[in-house]
């Protein structure tokens, strides 16, 4: 048989059989990006307990300001201060980290679609989040000097190089950010 009738259709090959068994396994992979989505749904709970614990430190603040010295004060505010960044943090991480790697926001028309959003990447999220671990970072090291009769100075000595190491990774995550971008527009 030299001719085939277009009207049967074609035997399946090896290559076509292979080229369908791969379409199905990319299939597969694409689709497991949504094992994360629960990962995400967690970080929500997290981040509503962290308001919870927010509530719960201003409630102990209103509820003894009378009785509170100045620096006991100033150590709970800075405490609350914490707790937020905290909750930002995982913000970025939830909304950045799901629409980077899960699926899209649809989010065009919203009139509080964060800016932030437009240009996420994974990279822009190392930068955020090493950002906001400068700032909780920087939270913890100023409880440490204004509580500073109460620290152990060793705590504070290593307080200061976990900083200055978030410090230095974050302007590392940086600058190699930056360099990646120069190569990409090349």
């Amino acid at each position: 048989m030299s001719h085939s009738d277009p009207s049967e259709p074609a035997a399946a090959t090896p290559h076509f059989a292979g080229s369908r068994i791969e379409h199905l396994f990319e299939t597969v992979v694409f689709a497991s990006r949504w094992i994360q989505a629960p990962l995400y749904g967690g970080l929500i709970v997290a981040e509503l307990l962290y308001a919870y614990k927010f509530l719960v430190e201003l409630w102990e603040m209103i509820s003894h300001i009378h009785q509170q010295q100045e620096t006991v004060f100033m150590l709970g505010v800075l405490g609350l201060i914490d707790v937020t960044m905290v909750a930002n943090l995982l913000t970025m991480v939830i909304i950045g980290g799901y629409a980077t790697f899960v699926s899209k926001l649809d989010l065009e028309g919203h009139p509080d679609r964060p800016d932030w959003l437009t240009h996420i990447d994974p990279g822009t999220i190392k930068i955020k989040l090493a950002a906001s671990l400068i700032g909780i970072s920087s939270i913890h090291l100023l409880k440490s000097f204004v509580d500073i009769e109460h620290e152990d100075p060793e705590h504070i000595k290593w307080k200061i190089f976990i900083h200055m190491t978030f410090l230095g990774s974050a302007i590392l995550l940086a600058w190699t950010d930056k360099i990646m971008q120069k190569e990409r527009k090349h």
